[in-house]
């Protein structure tokens, strides 16, 4: 294994301790984080094999193994950025209904000396 295997290998481990230590909404995230255990037991597969992943994207009709890591990359990247957009929406939404909630529950009756 040479430095760069090594230092790729780390760096995945460190997301991933990073992922698994998040405790926001664990129910929800579970299958996220089993995708993502998946994903760095392939990844590590890939960096110390990387002959194999030609042989997977030969068998897919891809050319490269790298052709085909592109290919999944475009496509996490591109589940990723949808789900972020769709995450802030929701946030937004809920931030307004509670503006709205706060700004009617302290108002208060205009009152007739204003007139």
């Amino acid at each position: 294994m040479n430095w760069i295997q090594g230092l790729l290998i780390l760096s995945i481990l460190v997301l991933l301790v990073y992922l698994l230590r998040s405790r926001t909404n664990a129910k929800s995230k579970a299958w996220v984080k089993v995708g993502y255990v998946l994903f760095v037991f392939a990844a590590i597969y890939a960096i110390l094999r990387p002959d194999d992943t030609t042989v997977v994207a030969n068998w897919l009709g891809v050319a490269r193994g790298a052709d085909l890591m592109e290919y999944a990359l475009i496509i996490a990247f591109v589940f990723t950025t949808l789900s972020t957009y769709l995450r802030f929406k929701d946030l937004e939404l809920k931030y307004a209904r509670l503006a709205r909630a706060v700004a009617l529950d302290g108002a208060q009756a205009p009152s007739d000396q204003a007139r």
